[in-house]
């Protein structure tokens, strides 16, 4: 069969469609059904063949290509979000609720308000939604988020100096760990393996497998090693480089060698 990929306003997921024999381009509009109303989203995924059986759940048909006209009032229909979100601030902060609105977001046919927010606390906000709902006559519906979803909406720069992973192609979030980062040799300071969202960098998993399957092959530290200029200890381990930083005996410097070029005497213990 053939679909498209599409992205909504925000969301860095990929939901896919069946064109219905139209052509798409990447960054086209198109107009889609979702469980929320209509949508309107992007095309990041063009025309492609796929295996059906690789979609466990049906694959629902695009609604139309957008006219002219139907992409500007998607235009003036985010400037209304937009306009919405600072309501809800105001009134959040008027009725002294711990609470942080993020996003709003407005359906294409104004049927539903989604309102997201972060809080740590229960909230009881039927005032503000009384109080919204006096002005906008869409269904609210107000969706509590995680520290991650709140950085993927609001996107920034990460300190690699990109834009984030998760606002731009991270179709969805994985678990990462902090034995991902000792299995890497990295730093354990908080401050530098967490993100913006103040939790584990989701770039730790990429090079995770690749770290797992070298400590299987290269020595650990410690390890007693026999070199072309003698034995000596690993001191240090470059799993990228498949190199060795070995102190031999006798010699307080270290001297560097392929994994390939040592012969391993004792095990090490990683420290």
């Amino acid at each position: 069969m053939e679909i498209i990929g599409v992205r909504y306003k925000n969301n860095a997921s990929i939901h896919y469609f069946l064109p219905k024999g139209k052509k798409f381009s990447y960054d086209d509009y198109v107009l889609v059904p979702s469980p929320q109303g209509k949508r309107m989203a992007k095309v990041v995924i063009e025309n492609q063949r796929v295996d059906s059986t690789k979609f466990s759940k049906r694959v629902r048909s695009i609604i139309a290509k957008p006219t002219f006209h139907e992409i500007k009032k998607a235009k003036d229909i985010e400037k209304e979000a937009n306009f919405i979100l600072k309501k809800a601030k105001e009134s959040v902060r008027y009725h002294h609720l711990k609470m942080k609105i993020v996003d709003a977001e407005l359906m294409f046919d104004r049927s539903r308000l989604i309102l997201n927010f972060v809080s740590e606390d229960r909230i009881d906000f039927r005032k503000l939604i009384r109080e919204l709902s006096v002005h906008f006559e869409s269904r609210i519906e107000m969706r509590q988020i995680g520290a991650r979803d709140e950085a993927r909406l609001l996107g920034g720069i990460s300190s690699c100096g990109r834009m984030l992973c998760c606002s731009t192609f991270l179709g969805s979030f994985t678990a990462v760990s902090i034995k991902m980062a000792k299995e890497q040799d990295l730093s354990l300071n908080p401050v530098q393996i967490s993100g913006l969202c103040e939790r584990l960098m989701c770039c730790l998993k990429y090079e995770n497998e690749t770290y797992k399957e070298a400590r299987k092959e290269i020595p650990d530290w410690g390890t007693s090693v026999s070199t072309t200029d003698g034995e000596g200890i690993v001191k240090g381990v470059n799993y990228l480089t498949r190199t060795l930083r070995i102190q031999l005996q006798g010699k307080e410097h270290l001297e560097e060698y392929n994994v390939n070029d040592v012969q391993v005497l004792k095990q090490g213990k990683h420290s």
